[in-house]
C-alpha cells in the first residue's frame, strides 16, 4: 500500500535543530495576464492536523476558503504581500514574486527562524531558508501559504470585477483563458493588465493613451 507523504517532516526536522518558528512561503498569480502577484507566509501550530493543507490548485474555491478560516481560528501566524501589475512589468514576474514573498514574511508579527519557500529560488532575506520545488506537496506550511495567497488574490480580482466588468475578472481571475483573451482582443487592455506579457502587449496600440 502506498504510504502517504509526511508533509510536516521538514518542519519537525527544523524544529529539532532549534528553529522554533518555521514558516512556509508561496505565491499565487504568476501566470495571469492581469492583476497582482500575491504571496503568503504561514506559520502553522505544531498540533494542527497539518494533513488538511494541500496544494491550493488541487482544492475547490469553497475548500480553500474553509481552510483559510480554519487557519485564522487556530491562530496560525499569517503575512500577506503583493506586487501590482505595474510592478510586475517593471521587475519581471520572477522578481516580483520574490518581492511579494519578502513582503509577506515581513508582515508576520515577528520574524520566523526559518523559511520553506516554494520553487527553485530563495527570497531576498537574511533569514535561513530552503527552496523546495513543488513545495506545496512536500510541506504543509507551504501548502497553507498557497491556499491563503490564492484566496486573497481571487478576492482582489473579484473586487476589481466591479471596476472593469467587461473583462469578467470574477470569472477567470485574470488567467489567460480563451474567454479572457477574446475580451482583451475586443476591448484592448485595461489598467489591470500586465503590459509586458504576451497576450496583452500585442493590443497596446488599441488602448486610449489616457487609459494607460
Amino acid at each position: 500500500m502506498h504510504q502517504a507523504l509526511d508533509t510536516f517532516l521538514y518542519e519537525r526536522q527544523l524544529t529539532s535543530q532549534g528553529y522554533r518558528w518555521v514558516a512556509g512561503v508561496d505565491e499565487a498569480g504568476r501566470g495571469p495576464l492581469a492583476g497582482p502577484v500575491v504571496a503568503a507566509c504561514v506559520v502553522l501550530p505544531v498540533a494542527c492536523g497539518h494533513q488538511r493543507f494541500k496544494d491550493s490548485k488541487t482544492l475547490t474555491a469553497r475548500a480553500r476558503l474553509r481552510l483559510c478560516r480554519e487557519l485564522l481560528a487556530m491562530g496560525a501566524a499569517i503575512g500577506i504581500g503583493s506586487v501590482s501589475e505595474r510592478g510586475i512589468d517593471r521587475h519581471n514576474i520572477l522578481r516580483a514574486s520574490l518581492l511579494a514573498m519578502r513582503q509577506a514574511v515581513g508582515m508576520l508579527p515577528r520574524p520566523p527562524h526559518y523559511l520553506l519557500v516554494d520553487g527553485k529560488f530563495e527570497i531576498p532575506s537574511p533569514i535561513p531558508q530552503r527552496a523546495l520545488v513543488r513545495g506545496e506537496s512536500k510541506s504543509a506550511s507551504i501548502a497553507a501559504a498557497s491556499i491563503v495567497a490564492k484566496v486573497v488574490r481571487d478576492s482582489m480580482m473579484e473586487y476589481d470585477d466591479a471596476c472593469f466588468p467587461q473583462y469578467e475578472f470574477a470569472r477567470h481571475k485574470g488567467y489567460p483563458t480563451a474567454r479572457h483573451r477574446k475580451l482583451i482582443s475586443v476591448y484592448g487592455p485595461c489598467a489591470l493588465h500586465r503590459r509586458s506579457f504576451k497576450g496583452v502587449r500585442e493590443y497596446l496600440d488599441s488602448v486610449d493613451p489616457a487609459a494607460r
